[in-house]
């Protein structure tokens, strides 16, 4: 038979995951364990060797819009910043949700209610515009602050993915402007957090162009990473963590634990742990911030003595990846378990 009567069909196929990545997202979820469970259960502490984490998530989110979103839709289909919207709009969503049962079930004092309402309009531009809630004065009144640069990132993303089908170095020329104009409110001793955390989401956005396999190239290179790493805690030793120490600080750590996840071999028992903590690692950052707050409740009519904080920690991550473990297997094994968490964080 002549190959000109056959007819071959090439099936189309989702892009595959990959592991590396996840095991960087699952990563980050349990450091974050690790960073909260120290303001919980430690109190205050000079968190700047962990500075790295919330604009890490922000950076691995724009990561996955460019090196997944757009080789699973392309950069013409319509659907994309459809997608894009849908999903930014969602995690805002969940935000929302989050806080109002929390200001349910801890309503406060009427003091601090009449005082809210005071400030509702400061407070909203605050959180919403600023960003002031990353580890300033708004921290306490949200929970769950990154969701909302975060959201705002896949949403500025849609419309400029959009323009980058006319103009290829869309995102580029954006992120610089972002960039300079930090530079110029930082000099000018006007921060605005938002803004930062959004910059370095595009710089995400700017990494994912990159070819995994190209991106598998550039991260192994273990003594130039290590070296990099060291220079920068001494930096930051000196200086703290200012702006431009953190972003190389993101790209620093995420490489890394990326090539921690490229080195790690077949999955074994802890591999594959933390890449199915990768997999579900917006669930698992708000499933460790429920837990830790569960566990504080319980344990605070007690004495701060050793053992209990040693349990707290033990409780804190064993939670967490229990948690994961268990609406996985949920999902496989219930079709409304399965949709309803495609409805909530798909």
């Amino acid at each position: 038979m002549s190959l000109t009567s056959q007819t071959i069909t090439i099936p189309v196929t989702k892009p595959a995951r990959i592991p590396a990545l996840d095991f960087t997202k699952g990563a980050l979820v349990l450091i974050m364990v690790l960073y909260h469970w120290i303001n919980y259960f430690l109190g205050p502490h000079d968190n700047r060797y962990l500075r790295f984490l919330t604009p890490s998530f922000i950076f691995i989110s724009g990561f996955i819009v460019s090196n997944v979103y757009i080789f699973k839709y392309g950069i013409s289909d319509p659907q994309l910043p459809k997608r894009l919207i849908q999903r930014g709009l969602k995690i805002l969503g969940v935000f929302l949700l989050l806080n109002l049962s929390r200001s349910f079930m801890a309503p406060g004092h009427p003091q601090d209610v009449a005082l809210a309402t005071h400030d509702w309009i400061r407070s909203l531009f605050d959180i919403y515009f600023l960003g002031s809630g990353v580890g300033g004065g708004q921290a306490k009144a949200v929970a769950f602050f990154i969701l909302v640069p975060i959201s705002y990132l896949l949403l500025l993303s849609a419309g400029l993915l959009v323009v980058s089908r006319y103009y290829r170095f869309t995102v580029h020329v954006v992120c610089v402007v972002f960039l300079l104009g930090i530079a110029v409110s930082n000099y000018k001793g006007f921060e605005m957090p938002n803004l930062e955390l959004l910059a370095i989401g595009l710089l995400g956005v700017v990494a994912g162009y990159l070819p995994t396999e190209r991106v598998n190239a550039v991260v192994r290179h273990p003594y130039l990473l290590a070296a990099g790493y060291v220079g920068y805690l001494v930096a930051i030793t000196a200086w703290n963590v200012i702006y431009p120490l953190q972003i190389i600080g993101v790209y620093l750590s995420l490489m890394i634990l990326y090539l921690m996840g490229l080195q790690s071999g077949e999955p074994g028992s802890i591999m594959a742990t933390v890449v199915l903590l990768g997999k579900y690692s917006l669930l698992g950052y708000i499933a460790q911030i429920a837990i830790l707050q569960c566990l504080r409740l319980a344990i605070h009519p007690f004495s701060w003595e050793t053992a209990l904080l040693v349990l707290s920690f033990v409780l804190a991550f064993a939670l967490t990846i229990a948690s994961i473990k268990v609406v996985d297997v949920l999902r496989s094994r219930s079709i409304a378990v399965d949709r309803l968490y495609k409805f909530v964080f798909a």
